[in-house]
């Protein structure tokens, strides 16, 4: 990437903690559209702020492309909550020969330093985040993605409920393609729209779809892509944001989904048992049904 001396921010860190100049390039791959943190050539960076990621291997790993695509002697700030791998940031910058100043405000650690001339375990940490086979999935994928390593259970719940489908589709929140590549096995699906907001998401699951009926998009599945008298969706909405629990946003997938459906048209989704689904299924569509309930999931189908 030819950006030579710009500076970036990696997610959403909080400007009182974290000054970020105009025109920062953002690089989080959980942003649709934003830049590739990976595609920066090594020492071409000025500077970086970085909201680090919870997941360990995943922080690491985005620590990691961040330092390499600095300049010898360019600052880099990284900040997250204590609870949430903020407690960990210093050794694991210093385990990178990083020497590091670090504050606490607002249950975050802060941590400032500089890009060293030849930092260390850098190809080490960035193999380990990157994009792989996971043993307990059997598919491309990456850690901080949704149940990067194992088969999520609500999704092969939905699996077994699944009826015959037919026409076009989508599946609203794709993730690696778990449930793309059950809907695709069947012979009447053409084409079906994968939407992910998260761009990790989307490269695996180009790879585990070797089918010309899919259809990739990296966006926010709430309101993008335009998609328009679909016959059925498939969706196992998330119902978290920044770590919190939110149980709108899976009420928002069920708008979405509602919204791009033809008439006569369906929703199957799976949701966690104690999520309140059912006021706004019952609000919008014509006729729900639950279809299945096990490993504190339930499943249901919903037709417009």
């Amino acid at each position: 990437m030819s950006d030579e001396g710009a500076f970036c921010v990696y997610g959403a860190p909080p400007t009182s903690l974290a000054a970020t100049p105009v025109g920062a390039v953002q690089v989080s791959p959980g942003v649709p559209g934003a830049s590739r943190l990976e595609d920066f050539a090594p020492e071409s960076l000025a500077g970086a702020v970085v909201a680090a990621p919870p997941g360990a291997v995943e922080r690491r790993y985005t620590l990691a492309l961040a330092l390499r695509a600095l300049k010898p002697g360019a600052p880099l700030t990284a900040l997250a909550p204590k609870v949430k791998g903020g407690s960990r940031l210093r050794k694991e910058l210093e385990a990178f020969g990083c020497q590091v100043a670090e504050a606490a405000r607002q249950h975050q650690r802060i941590c400032q330093t500089v890009r060293p001339q030849a930092p260390s375990g850098l190809d080490a940490a960035i193999t380990a985040g990157g994009p792989q086979i996971a043993e307990g999935l059997g598919l491309w994928t990456q850690p901080g993605v949704f149940s990067w390593d194992r088969p999520d259970p609500g999704s092969l719940l939905l699996i077994t409920a699944l009826p015959s489908l037919s026409g076009r589709g989508a599946d609203l929140g794709c993730g690696v393609g778990l449930l793309a590549r059950a809907v695709l096995a069947q012979p009447c699906v053409s084409p079906l729209d994968l939407v992910d907001y998260e761009r990790r998401a989307v490269e695996a699951a180009r790879r585990n779809l070797d089918d010309p009926r899919a259809d990739f998009h990296w966006a926010d599945a709430r309101s993008a892509p335009d998609l328009a008298g679909l016959d059925f969706v498939v969706m196992n909405p998330p119902f978290h944001d920044g770590g919190l629990e939110d149980k709108e946003l899976g009420q928002a997938f069920i708008r979405r989904g509602h919204q791009i459906l033809r008439k006569g048209g369906v929703v199957w989704l799976v949701a966690n048992r104690h999520l309140p689904y059912e006021g706004v299924l019952g609000s919008l569509f014509s006729k729900v049904a639950l279809k299945g309930e096990g490993g504190g999931f339930k499943i249901f189908e919903a037709r417009k």
